[in-house]
């Protein structure tokens, strides 16, 4: 008798799936029809690459219908790699076939099947698109899917800039399946994308997940309006870094501080430590690729910079930066301080009283506010 199609293993895995430890959010789930549609499109695999799998669903379902598949999987976040595995876990998959790897050579070497959960961002899957051409094998498939209200026929283009063959599936639940076949390497531009900030005197490198590219977001550069405001820290911590220019500008403007900046994307800390080495910050700024500030000792930062996110996916939720919030009142030392940036529209000064200590409003326009908080005990 025959095994479950990956197909069918998800519909018996995808109840049991979770989200953690991504925040909460009532309309977010850990898996939907669009995993299932790529399922379908790919058929049995015992040796895959799967790109973008959120939570594990993907993945899973084939180690669930082929125990001795092999899977090069790349998560973006850290956060989908850790629900993985919790996943795994919980259903009782073994994780021996399965190997993490950033979005470099390795991941797609000599592959002919590339499963891949399209990105919103055009250049995220353009840099997906040349590392798979570039190394999969001449006759690899790359069977790609949206939900069909994310995507654009701009995402067409993008696949045919590295592949001779795109085409397109009929729409199934509200999902669709490109197909790239015959990879044309080298084409277009490499990544990570350089940039030069003027204003800022930085130079930034950008991978094409991350956030706001090679380029300023302009809540930053509105918090940055006030860094000479700003304590001098002997240890300060960019939390949530994006591609490391608030880490970059603090080291740049107090050459005595240690600074370390965190981001749970793989893109947004392989750019931000390339950011670093471009403004030659390697001796004092430390980029790691974590949740929060898991890794963060108590009370070892007199500052803290932040920008939260508000988007999960493509869900705005507001459960993101009180999480951010928590791990900074637990790092900052006594009387450190908490600088963020935040829409105003948010309102999240409450709950920095609440949650850090005493709150001040540093500056407000139409858009943003900046706010400097102080770790109680101090």
């Amino acid at each position: 008798m025959r095994g479950p199609s990956p197909a069918e293993a998800f519909d018996a895995l995808a109840p049991r799936l979770d989200r953690w430890p991504d925040a909460p959010a009532h309309d977010l789930v850990a898996a939907d029809r669009s995993d299932r549609v790529l399922l379908e499109a790919a058929g049995a695999a015992s040796d895959a690459v799967v790109i973008g799998d959120r939570y594990g669903a993907i993945a899973l379902s084939l180690l669930a219908a082929n125990p001795g598949a092999r899977i090069r999987a790349h998560q973006d976040p850290l956060t989908g790699e850790r629900a993985l595995a919790e996943n795994a876990r919980r259903a009782g998959i073994a994780l021996d076939g399965l190997t993490w790897h950033g979005l470099e050579p390795g991941l797609a070497a000599g592959a002919r099947r590339v499963l891949l959960q399209l990105p919103r961002g055009l250049d995220a899957l353009d840099e997906i698109a040349r590392v798979v051409a570039g190394a999969a094998d001449p006759e690899v498939e790359l069977i790609a899917v949206g939900r069909t209200k994310h995507m654009t026929p701009r995402m067409n283009s993008v696949l045919g800039r590295h592949f001779r063959t795109v085409t397109a599936d009929r729409a199934v639940g509200k999902s669709r399946v490109l197909r790239a076949r015959t990879p044309q390497p080298g084409m277009g531009a490499g990544w990570p994308r350089a940039a030069r900030d003027d204003e800022l005197g930085l130079d930034i490198r950008a991978h094409g997940a991350a956030f706001a590219g090679a380029a300023v977001d302009i809540g930053t550069r509105f918090l940055l309006g006030h860094l000479a405001e700003m304590p001098h820290a002997e240890s300060a911590m960019d939390l949530g870094c994006g591609t490391g220019i608030l880490a970059s500008a603090y080291a740049t403007a107090r050459p005595e501080a240690r600074v370390v900046a965190s981001d749970r994307s793989w893109a947004a800390v392989e750019s931000a430590r390339a950011t670093v080495r471009a403004n030659a910050l390697d001796d004092r700024v430390e980029v790691v690729r974590d949740v929060g500030a898991g890794a963060q000792a108590d009370a070892a930062f007199g500052l803290v910079l932040l920008n939260p996110p508000f988007h999960s996916g493509a869900a705005v939720t507001d459960a993101i930066a009180p999480e951010l919030f928590r791990d900074a009142a637990r790092i900052l030392a006594p009387g450190g301080e908490l600088w963020a940036v935040w829409n105003s529209h948010m309102r999240y000064r409450p709950q920095l009283e609440r949650i850090v200590g005493p709150t001040r409003e540093v500056a407000r326009d139409a858009t943003f506010t900046v706010t400097a908080s102080t770790r109680r005990g101090g």
